[in-house]
């Protein structure tokens, strides 16, 4: 069952949130991006006593049928060895959660791996891998509900009220282009990049099998039909960790573009999820930005970042503290006797 989500517009609120906002000791709008935020964060919370409290990122890592064709400039392998190296605590992810106190969970959602029992492994593994979508969907309506569910009930359980996606598997990045083209409507030569490191010829390859696969299946429409069909087992846990985490309304963190491309099926399902979102950053990777614009995102990040797992996610916590902190802390003109600007 997808939740149903309501706006987060409440003019009583909002009107409240404003005045705590432009009473604080500072020209109006003087502290930009992060006003803004706060507003946000807000009526995501329903109160002016906003936080952040315990921020947890998940890590979704699952494995995509589709490198059969060439698409990626890694093997799949590479997908269970970072999965190793995220257990570690070896990865950028755990540098930066730990960096910015995030608590961190990696969740096999489907990693053509037998890793066992290990500490710090979420399994809700729900296949080993996907189909190759360039022959048959890449999953079936109820392995891809199965994956929907697990999401939901993966972020039912996280404690905090800040949650942030981060993913691994290699060949998401074509499973995320081929949901933008055909969710977007946008051509997939502006839709393919680079991923993990092809070259030129290789993403002209790339955007051949997509463009193959889309033919293939021409009749695909609905969003989870869609998704069903092109997407990842990691990506459609994310959707449905997206929904739920929004139901319960917590200030979703949304990394780069396969991140964003689960918040795209979500946001057909369910537009008013977009209140709930926060986004961490504009991908380097090729089409991320014109997704960004389709769902009419503003990101308070531009760092040329294109590696993935919720890296993005962990750094742009600290803006979240620091929109938080400035209308907990800072003082008031009356409070500090300091005198308004005239007229």
């Amino acid at each position: 069952m997808i939740p149903q989500l309501s706006p987060t517009a409440n003019p009583a609120i909002a009107a409240r949130l404003d005045d705590a906002i432009n009473n604080k000791t500072k020209p109006l709008g003087s502290l930009g991006a992060l006003e803004a935020l706060a507003r946000q964060i807000g009526l995501i919370q329903n109160t002016t006593a906003i936080s952040v409290v315990r921020p947890t990122i998940l890590v979704f890592a699952a494995d995509h049928g589709i490198v059969a064709e060439g698409v990626s400039a890694y093997p799949q392998e590479v997908t269970w060895q970072m999965v190793e190296n995220f257990l570690a605590g070896g990865a950028a992810i755990n540098v930066f959660a730990a960096q910015t106190g995030c608590a961190l969970q990696i969740v096999d959602a489907g990693v053509n791996h037998d890793f066992g029992a290990r500490a710090g492994l979420v399994d809700r593994k729900i296949a080993a891998g996907t189909a190759n979508f360039a022959r048959q969907p890449a999953m079936s309506k109820s392995t891809c509900a199965a994956a929907l569910a697990a999401g939901m009930d993966l972020a039912a359980a996280v404690e905090g009220n800040v949650i942030g996606f981060g993913e691994m598997g290699i060949g998401n990045t074509t499973a995320a282009a081929a949901l933008m083209h055909k969710l977007c409507a946008i051509p997939v030569a502006q839709c393919v990049g680079a991923g993990t490191g092809l070259s030129a010829a290789g993403i002209a390859h790339k955007q051949q099998v997509i463009e193959q696969a889309v033919a293939l299946h021409a009749g695909v429409a609905a969003p989870l039909e869609v998704l069903a069909t092109f997407g990842g087992l990691e990506i459609a846990m994310m959707v449905g960790a997206m929904l739920q985490a929004a139901a319960q309304r917590r200030v979703l963190l949304i990394d780069g573009f396969i991140v964003t491309s689960a918040l795209l099926v979500a946001a057909r399902l369910q537009p008013a999820i977009l209140d709930y979102c926060v986004f961490s950053h504009s991908s380097a990777e090729s089409g991320h930005q014109r997704m960004l614009a389709a769902l009419g995102a503003t990101p308070l990040l531009h760092l040329g970042l294109r590696l993935g797992e919720g890296t993005g996610c962990a750094l742009a916590v600290p803006l979240l503290q620091a929109a938080v902190n400035f209308v907990a802390h800072m003082a008031t003109f009356d409070s500090a006797k300091v005198s308004e600007k005239d007229g």
